[in-house]
């Protein structure tokens, strides 16, 4: 089960919060104010990217950041606000990446309840294989299916998302969008 620091202070007004089950009819317990009555949700946090090809070479980027600094992942990253899904998984593609590209379809949606994630990719086609990382990233290149570093890949997500592409592309068949709990 998920579990983060408790909000303790009311956004609003400042007042120590208290965790109950509000009186609106809602029913799991949240944190209330006592003082002004706001509610405050705790949601997951949205990851969005891409899967990156250019014609059978999917693009991985080595991360230069923690966590698992040195590992390779898609290009992806928390969604921000004012944008919509697609807008952040471009905007982190270009930020990690530096590719040139053109969006596809939303690909895969993925819950990841212990960490109270949801992580969203979709297909991008490449548009060459000039590339210009942002700090982000140590290194962006392509892999064949059979070159990808599987043991050095940094999170299971990803790894489920090539996983799932590379069944889809053997198959012909890019019709549907995969939903997938991460456990």
């Amino acid at each position: 089960m998920f579990q983060r620091a408790p909000i303790r202070h009311c956004k609003n007004c400042g007042s120590a919060v208290a965790y109950r089950i509000p009186d609106d009819g809602d029913t799991r317990e949240r944190a209330v104010c006592p003082n002004c009555d706001t509610i405050h949700y705790e949601n997951p946090l949205n990851v969005v990217g891409t899967i990156p090809v250019l014609d059978d070479r999917v693009l991985l980027c080595k991360r230069n950041i923690e966590p698992r600094w040195g590992k390779w992942t898609l290009p992806a990253g928390f969604m921000e606000l004012e944008e919509t899904v697609a807008q952040g998984a471009a905007r982190e593609t270009t930020e990690e990446a530096g590719a040139n590209f053109r969006m596809g379809d939303l690909f895969a949606v993925m819950s990841v309840m212990r960490v109270g994630q949801v992580h969203l990719f979709y297909r991008a086609e490449l548009l060459d294989d000039r590339f210009d990382p942002g700090h982000e990233t140590i290194e962006a290149r392509l892999f064949h299916e059979e070159e990808i570093p599987w043991d050095d890949i940094a999170f299971r997500t990803v790894r489920e998302a090539l996983r799932l592409y590379f069944e889809d592309r053997r198959s012909g068949n890019f019709g549907r969008i995969h939903t997938v709990d991460i456990t």
